[in-house]
């Protein structure tokens, strides 16, 4: 019985790295990290939409059982997908071995201050008016609620000078026209050969058929203005820390 039940431990998840001393192993998982991570994740792991990986400090845990976990089987609710098929086990263990040598201690840490950015973020910005942040706000736009754990400084920082630097999946901006001439835009919530679904501002939902409209398309744009000269730098940076504060607690 003991070595019937031994078959059904999932393969590949040890409690350490079999590669921790193989010199070469960083290298090797450098180049798989690039075509499948470095998307989300930046070339050089520091972050982009993906949370940054070089703080040495990771949502799912620090430890490379962990990791391993993570990667292989993803994160439900979020944009980590699961990539043990994709990949195998062992090509998992090479790319933890590449993060634990991205990792540095004088990675950027958020230079505002947390309290001024969170007026800014729902006074000034009026940002709740489409953003989620735990049980504030509304649900137009993204749920920043885990913004911390989830976007790096940069991302962050870009994302409200440039919103359309790189949008959420799923957040494209869908413009209908009725056939009584009335216009429509808001943010997409569902969209395909036949249909779309989408939210306006006034988080007011819509569904069409595309037969029952003169026109219906989706624009890779975001509905978010830009608020590069809105805030200050100061400002800016201020909000950037508020948001990286956010990290669900």
């Amino acid at each position: 019985m003991q070595r019937l039940l031994l078959l059904f431990i999932p393969l590949g998840i040890m409690a350490q790295n079999p590669h921790a001393a193989d010199p070469q192993a960083p290298e090797a998982g450098r180049g798989i990290f690039r075509i499948y991570c470095a998307p989300c994740h930046g070339l050089k792991a520091d972050g982009g939409r993906g949370p940054d990986l070089t703080l040495g400090v990771y949502t799912a845990g620090d430890t490379d059982e962990a990791l391993h976990k993570v990667i292989s089987r993803g994160v439900p609710g979020s944009e980590m997908a699961d990539y043990n098929e994709r990949l195998g086990a062992d090509n998992i263990w090479k790319v933890i071995s590449y993060i634990r040598s991205a990792a540095r201690k004088d990675a950027a840490r958020p230079t505002g201050n947390i309290a001024s950015g969170e007026k800014l973020f729902w006074g000034k910005g009026s940002c709740g008016q489409c953003h989620l942040a735990g049980t504030r706000g509304r649900s137009v736009g993204p749920d920043l609620t885990l913004a911390g754990r989830r976007r790096s400084l940069a991302y962050l920082r870009d994302s409200i000078t440039e919103p359309n630097k790189d949008i959420t999946p799923g957040f494209y901006t869908i413009v209908v026209e009725t056939r009584d001439g009335k216009k429509i835009t808001g943010v997409q919530r569902g969209f395909d050969n036949f249909s779309a679904q989408l939210m306006d501002a006034n988080e007011t939902y819509y569904s069409f058929l595309k037969g029952d409209v003169n026109t219906l398309k989706r624009e890779y744009r975001s509905m978010m203005p830009s608020y590069a000269k809105a805030f200050t730098p100061a400002e800016l940076e201020d909000v950037v820390a508020y948001l990286y504060s956010l990290r669900g607690n």
